[in-house]
């Protein structure tokens, strides 16, 4: 695998890898115009000496795009960005690009198209890929273009181009599309199969083929008739320039595929918005009508998707790299998560000691160099993130004189990177549209490489200084240049002509990428998931700090919808994603084709789990969602690693102050502040984040508030509710279990709430009673009145799940208080039923967390059910005996009781009854 030039841990190494790779400089004009920008500036050409863009031997390189698109701000760091980035000279065509369920290579004859199901571990064990392999090569006779290039993208789908002179052809692809829309001019239809294919359906203009175990239909104009001789197969257009193929999940899904292939994807748009303390997106294609009038499609919803959808969805499936994909029957859906709040810094607590932290903070802000020689932008970034964090930490104890110095210092190194013409500074690219710093590290010049990560500290540090001085943030000081970072990374337009829509930020895939090129076999890349995050955060902060609050919803939406990617994709906290024959339970790097447990630089285990924490902020709180898999992470580091961590030790202390905070506080003890920070920390962030976790309790997650700088803590069933108000009025924050805050203008109130009686109607309330339904939407109830209906339970995929719930359909019950009843046990009676199916057995886990900290207590596996190939419900009770429990039951204080669900064995759908007396959990409280 070529490595990327994406952030290793030493500034030393980058020179080493330049040099090997011979990234010399290329010409920079001679002389720069100077942009003003409010009080700062930045130039139109690089800095003598520098490069911009290159191929892989150095190669001075622009967009690779067509008339149409030529104008058009290409988003580099994308999932297809080879086609307009020719990294490597021999290859003007693209490198392998995984939409999922589909992959693709543009070659001189068309486009190889691949769905590959079956995993590799390679890379010593470290790696899991499902490598891009072409099933078939679609294209045009005769086609034979010397290049591929962008024509047209959108939110989530590109359009390749190929020109040769004779022919032209185009195809739509894009992420969770089964279809490729293809158009062409100068040749009949042509596909080119792996292997001979074998022929299940033949319907003239409709064609069913089998390759390498995968199936396709391949849809020509009516009127039209494909000819299968040996591996090609053509067909007419009829007068027309349009056919389309489709992989299908089974070959009885012919006739539903059929429906819409004529309904060609012209384009994707996802809209977001910011609901009390929920956010929202809607992902909607649109759809051109080639041949009929329907208008609709099929859309594959990745993981991260499909378990925050109400929206229905079909049985079929896919397999990728991200898990299970689930199909929906419509051109659009629409997710909703808890916003993971934000906040400038911990709140005040008592388990501080002021006097010790003081010291601390005198140790940063009286340093030689506070900012440690950095002198590019990502070195320079982490050490203002050092500061940012802080400065609210300063001020929340009185040392005031502190907290302005500490600005002060940001400031002055803001200040030179936003003014033109000295040691560093950032010029604008017109050819790749986009905004780099010199001196650059780590390919964000060369490569365009890592903007999101870089920035993301200048712009966080920038909030903080807003937060406590707004006339420095003014666009008519330097709140132009912040908002020129913004526009380079995470630009919320779509008609901006000088930057792209969210450069890097993959909304579909619901993360972002790092390469700029992603010139990879195995596709692009992102390793530090956190860093990404930190952009999103320092959004939410500055929009807040600014008034911008279409800004701060923009960062509410990208940080909620990438922490349940980080969540399933890079930890996979449900152990739903990882192949099963894949050892490590996290990951260091996401790869379009899979994922690694590895960095750029090192095979250090503390760096590998580190590089996915770090910076650690007011905006890390989200990872406290899972604590049973950040407990996972850290036992997996400490046993890579031969025992706890010792480089990285204070940012992974922190990580595990998230799930267990009388734990990290132990370590933290044991060294008595004898150890050296890592680079973007330091001890008065780490003494203050540990202690004060230690005292309020972990993170709730479970619990959100209206405004998106809030967040809860929880200990020993009492919550603690704080939130910054960054308005010039006072402000009342409600929190999504009837408590509210009351929090004065520009400042940060911390309390247990005052109860308003009224909880989020969205969310099911306290239970009261020890008896549930199951209700359709995940929710056991004690309310009798719920329509009667079932809910699906997905395949076992032909696959033992016995003991392990696999792709379960889940239902839960929150904020239930009890106390256990002598004598009693666990009861249910659930009607199940596989129809037809052969050899089914659904299978019941019901787990208790106690105290509602996210933490299950308690877990009771049942043995499976073997359904009968009957139509007609059965009855599955507790009766069939418990094959494994683990934990204690104990006194239920504000906890949460689940049931799952799942198919044992088997490889068909089942369904259970929803809603009725026959639908119930009983729990052993009285």
């Amino acid at each position: 695998m070529q490595a990327s030039l994406s952030r290793p841990a030493a500034a030393t190494l980058l020179a080493v890898a330049l040099a090997a790779a011979g990234l010399g400089s290329a010409a920079s004009p001679a002389a720069a115009a100077t942009i003003p920008a409010g009080s700062g500036s930045y130039t139109d050409a690089r800095p003598a000496g520098t490069s911009g863009p290159t191929t892989n031997t150095g190669a001075p390189v622009t967009p690779k795009l067509t008339a149409a698109a030529r104008d058009k701000p290409v988003p580099t760091n994308d999932w297809w960005t080879s086609l307009a980035y020719q990294r490597y000279g021999d290859n003007p065509y693209s490198t392998p690009m995984y939409g999922h369920p589909l992959t693709y290579q543009a070659k001189a004859s068309g486009l190889e198209v691949g769905y590959p199901t079956t995993p590799a571990i390679v890379g010593d064990g470290r790696q899991y890929e499902y490598a891009h392999k072409a099933d078939l090569t679609v294209g045009l006779t005769g086609l034979n273009s010397p290049d591929t290039k962008a024509d047209a993208w959108s939110d989530w789908t590109v359009t390749p181009y190929w020109a040769d002179g004779s022919r032209t052809f185009r195809a739509t692809i894009g992420h969770g599309m089964p279809f490729v829309y293809a158009k062409g001019s100068g040749g009949d239809a042509r596909i080119t199969t792996a292997s001979t294919p074998s022929v299940f359906a033949d319907n003239g203009n409709v064609l069913g083929i089998t390759v390498a175990g995968h199936h396709y239909a391949l849809f020509a104009p009516t009127g039209a008739d494909w000819n299968v001789s040996g591996t090609t197969i053509t067909a007419g257009l009829a007068g027309k320039d349009y056919f389309s193929l489709a992989v299908l999940p089974s070959t009885d899904a012919l006739a539903t595929y059929r429906k819409y292939a004529f309904s060609f994807v012209t384009g994707s748009q996802v809209a977001w918005q910011s609901v009390g303390g929920d956010v929202r997106a809607t992902y909607t294609l649109t759809t051109e009508a080639k041949e009929g009038t329907e208008r609709g499609t099929l859309q594959a919803l990745y993981r991260h998707q499909w378990l925050h959808t109400a929206d229905a969805l079909t049985p079929y499936t896919y397999v990728s790299p991200r898990g299970t994909m689930k199909v929906r029957e419509s051109a659009s859906f629409t997710t909703s998560q808890k916003n993971n709040g934000v906040v400038p810094a911990l709140p005040a607590s008592n388990g501080v000691d002021r006097a010790r932290l003081t010291g601390y903070l005198n140790e940063v802000a009286n340093a030689s160099d506070p900012f440690s020689g950095a002198t590019d932008t990502y070195w320079t970034g982490k050490a203002l993130g050092r500061l940012a964090q802080l400065v609210p930490v300063a001020d929340q104890i009185g040392q005031t004189a502190t907290r302005d110095k500490l600005l002060g210092l940001m400031k002055g190194r803001l200040q030179e990177w936003f003014t033109a013409g000295g040691a560093s500074e950032f010029s604008y690219d017109k050819d790749w549209k986009t905004l780099t710093g010199y001196p650059a590290s780590y390919g964000s010049d060369t490569e365009l490489n890592d903007h999101h990560f870089h920035y993301s500290y200048y712009v966080y540090a920038a909030a903080i200084v807003a937060q406590y001085d707004q006339a420095w943030a003014a666009d008519s000081a330097w709140g132009t240049m912040i908002k020129h970072l913004i526009r380079d990374t995470a630009n919320p337009s779509r008609t901006d002509s000088a930057y792209p829509f969210l450069r890097g930020f993959d909304v579909y895939a619901g993360h972002s990428w790092a390469s700029g090129h992603q010139g990879f076999a195995a596709g692009n890349n992102q390793e530090s998931s956190s860093e990404s995050i930190n952009l999103s955060a320092g959004l939410v902060l500055w929009g807040a700090a600014t008034g911008d609050t279409s800004l701060r919803d923009l960062g509410s939406y990208l940080l909620t919808t990438e922490s349940e990617a980080i969540t399933q994709y890079w930890f996979d906290a449900n152990e739903q994603v990882f192949p099963a024959s894949y050892k490590y339970g996290t990951v260091g790097m996401v790869w379009g084709s899979g994922a690694a447990y590895s960095t750029w630089w090192t095979a250090n285990p503390e760096e590998i789990h580190g590089i996915n924490v770090l910076p650690v902020t007011g905006g890390s709180l989200h990872l406290a969602r899972e604590k049973a898999a950040i407990a996972r992470n850290i036992a997996e580091m400490e046993r890579e690693n031969g025992g706890p961590a010792q480089e990285w030790r204070d940012l992974l202390w922190e990580f595990e102050a998230l799930t267990d905070p009388a734990r990290a506080k132990a370590k933290w003890d044991g060294v008595n502040g004898n150890y050296t920070p890592e680079q973007g920390e330091s001890k008065a962030h780490t003494y203050h984040w540990i202690s004060t976790l230690d005292t309020l309790g972990a993170p709730d997650m479970t619990v959100s508030g209206d405004l998106p700088t809030s967040a809860v803590f929880s200990k020993n069933g009492t919550r603690t509710y704080t939130a910054h108000n960054h308005g010039s009025t006072t402000r009342t924050v409600t929190f999504s279990d009837g408590k509210t805050l009351s929090v004065p203008a520009r400042s940060t109130a911390t309390g247990t709430g005052a109860d308003t009686g009224n909880p989020d109607p969205e969310e099911p309330g306290p239970s009261t009673g020890n008896t549930f339904r199951l209700k359709s939407g995940g929710i056991l109830t004690t309310s009798t009145a719920d329509p009667a209906g079932a809910d699906t339970v997905a395949s076992a995929d032909g696959v033992n799940r016995d003991g392990t719930p696999y792709r379960p359909t889940v239902y839960e019950a929150k904020q239930v208080n009890g106390q256990v009843a002598a004598g009693a046990g666990t009861t249910f009676r659930l009607r199940v039923d596989a129809g037809t199916k052969v050899a089914l057995a659904p299978q019941v886990r019901v787990s208790y967390d106690l105290t509602g900290d996210g933490t299950f207590d308690r877990t009771e596996t049942y043995r499976y059910f073997a359904t009968d190939p009957v139509a007609g419900w059965e009855e599955y009770t507790q009766a069939v005996g418990a094959q494994a429990v683990t934990g204690s039951l104990g006194e239920l204080k504000n906890g949460t009781v689940r049931l799952e669900i799942w198919n044992a064995l088997g490889n068909g759908t089942s369904q259970v009854q929803t809603g009725t007396d026959a639908a119930v959990l009983k729990i052993p409280y009285a």
